[in-house]
């Protein structure tokens, strides 16, 4: 692999200002040969080019260390995580803050469990199940200090399912593509009936692609209600 492909993805790290080591953009590399190879059999994402991946998912995924730190004994969830994103990415950076990356889908996660072990990566797990049945185990509501989702969905919808993991003084911080702002007002009931309150909201540019992305910022004020989130589908189908 040349020099200049590698360059896409240090080079969009210094340009949000994230630090990096050669360990640390290694393991990217392995776990990029690692997903498009298992992506031969297993449909696990769309974008397989170098370009793309680096940039859409590894520096997407990243980018979120440009506007808060996490400290080490912090603990984090990331709800839909796919083929792992942006769960392992961040892992990867930051060796010593505990993650859970859930899935509702088996195949994706054996496929984390994979990577996990080829890059000896630790205080990482994963969970096979659906975010509106994990939320009412009392080994993972308002457990996390940090919950991420990349996940296609409304942020009503993403409000309901994750802020019931999310301790009081934690924060929900979805990741969006070019929100619109209609759609953080009309998530704003549901993300008050989660004990949520909308902090703040972070636009930037994806480097190389110029793609606008996004962050909402969710503090999470006070306990969930027991009765949410609601039966699996619910959620997504009636948006509070």
């Amino acid at each position: 692999m040349m020099n200049n492909d590698i360059t896409i993805l240090t080079s969009s790290l210094d340009e949000l200002g994230i630090k990096y080591t050669d360990e640390q953009i290694d393991k990217l590399i392995k776990y990029f040969k690692m997903l498009i190879e298992k992506n031969k059999v297993l449909n696990l994402t769309a974008i397989t080019d170098f370009q793309g991946v680096m940039i859409k998912h590894f520096v997407d995924s990243l980018s979120i260390l440009k506007y808060i730190e996490i400290e080490d004994n912090s603990k984090v969830l990331d709800i839909g995580t796919g083929a792992g994103f942006p769960g392992i990415p961040l892992k990867i950076f930051l060796p010593e803050v505990e993650f859970l990356l859930m899935d509702s889908l088996n195949k994706r996660l054996n496929f984390i469990l994979e990577v996990i072990d080829e890059l000896k990566l630790e205080k990482i797990s994963v969970m096979h199940g659906r975010a509106e049945d994990l939320a009412h185990d009392k080994e993972y509501r308002e457990n996390f200090d940090f919950c991420f989702s990349r996940a296609v969905a409304n942020l009503s919808t993403l409000s309901e399912l994750c802020l019931g993991f999310v301790k009081k003084g934690g924060m929900f911080i979805p990741y969006k593509s070019a929100l619109a702002e209609d759609e953080i007002s009309n998530a704003g009931n549901a993300i008050k009936l989660m004990g949520g309150k909308f902090i703040k909201t972070e636009k930037f540019e994806l480097p190389v692609l110029k793609e606008e992305r996004d962050f909402v910022f969710i503090k999470k004020g006070i306990n969930t209600p027991g009765k949410y989130p609601r039966k699996a589908g619910t959620p997504a189908k009636n948006p509070l």
